[in-house]
């Protein structure tokens, strides 16, 4: 079998194509064998060349789709904002983030039973990847006054936690009434430890 010279359109077509089914039939109800089939001629060996397994392709499709709208590229750009308000604009970023990504995650929050998901989603993106982005915005706020928290890593992994992760409804069911209590409850515990993100005009556009 000749190889293939454009190894980089084959992976970023299996991506495209495993986006469409996980979008359209779910992520747990579609097989390697429905991409490799949805690829036009594609044979197995030629999508294990690529790809260990639907997970990894999974895995790098989320990691696509979040550098492609990491709202904490666009807000360390912004020179003209304190430390407080880049946190502030990066919520205001994820609350717009594009409708595939959206849709990609609700179609795999099944996967929330699986330790090895939880894993990559409380470890690999929550510890490893989130929180210490958040730490050098905080660490920043610190420094030019806008930020009053007494320990910038703590703060961080408070915040990732309480706004990415405890704000999951699969894992922690609430009813329409209570999302607007949990979101003043999550107001009230950053505004103790110095991270006033949650302002009026924020729970103004969540409410």
């Amino acid at each position: 079998m000749p190889r293939n010279k454009y190894p980089e359109e084959t992976v970023q077509k299996i991506l495209d194509v495993s986006l469409k089914l996980f979008l359209e039939k779910g992520y747990e109800e579609t097989t390697v064998l429905d991409i490799i089939h949805n690829m036009g001629g594609m044979t197995r060996g030629a999508f294990y060349h690529h790809f260990k397994s639907k997970e990894e392709v999974f895995d790098t499709l989320s990691d696509k789709l979040f550098s492609d709208n990491n709202p904490f590229d666009e807000a360390k750009k912004q020179d003209n904002l304190t430390g407080l308000e880049k946190l502030k604009y990066v919520l205001q970023r994820a609350g717009t983030v594009d409708s595939e990504s959206q849709q990609l995650s609700i179609s795999v929050m099944q996967l929330l039973s699986s330790p090895a998901f939880l894993k990559k989603l409380i470890i690999d993106t929550n510890r490893d990847t989130l929180a210490p982005i958040c730490q050098d915005i905080i660490e920043e706020g610190i420094k030019d006054g806008s930020i009053k928290a007494q320990n910038a890593k703590m703060a961080a992994e408070i915040f990732v936690f309480l706004v990415n992760f405890w704000n999951i409804p699969t894992l922690f069911p609430i009813t329409e009434e209570e999302a607007w209590d949990k979101i003043k409850t999550i107001k009230t515990m950053l505004d103790s430890i110095g991270l006033p993100v949650l302002d009026d005009n924020y729970l103004e556009q969540f409410k």
